[in-house]
């Protein structure tokens, strides 16, 4: 299936903020809150020949716990699984930084 057309994904800081805050609160305090990918390793996905995007998957390790995998996705809308694929991230908490707006 071919990619869907283009739309803006943009979001005020406002929206996001009330989007992350009512997540948290329903995931309880010890669910993540966040992951961070670092830009070199997504920049090696988006950079791959013929990548259009890329998709993110949940995912659930072998010892239960979950994570993220991330995949460049083609024209075309299919994952590029002979590219680089990526997945461990660092979650919040730890990793959280500080002042960010939407880490409530």
């Amino acid at each position: 299936m071919a990619l869907p057309e283009p739309k803006d994904h943009r979001i005020s800081l406002n929206d996001a903020a009330a989007l992350t805050r009512r997540y948290q609160n329903d995931a309880g305090k010890d669910a993540p809150k966040c992951a961070l990918f670092l830009r070199p390793l997504i920049d090696e996905v988006l950079a791959q020949p013929g990548c259009s995007g890329m998709r993110i998957y949940y995912g659930r390790g072998a010892s239960g716990e979950d994570t993220l995998v991330l995949v460049g996705v083609d024209q075309k809308g299919n994952d590029m699984t002979s590219g680089t694929l990526l997945e461990d991230p660092f979650f919040c908490p730890p990793w959280c930084g500080g002042g960010n707006s939407l880490n409530s």
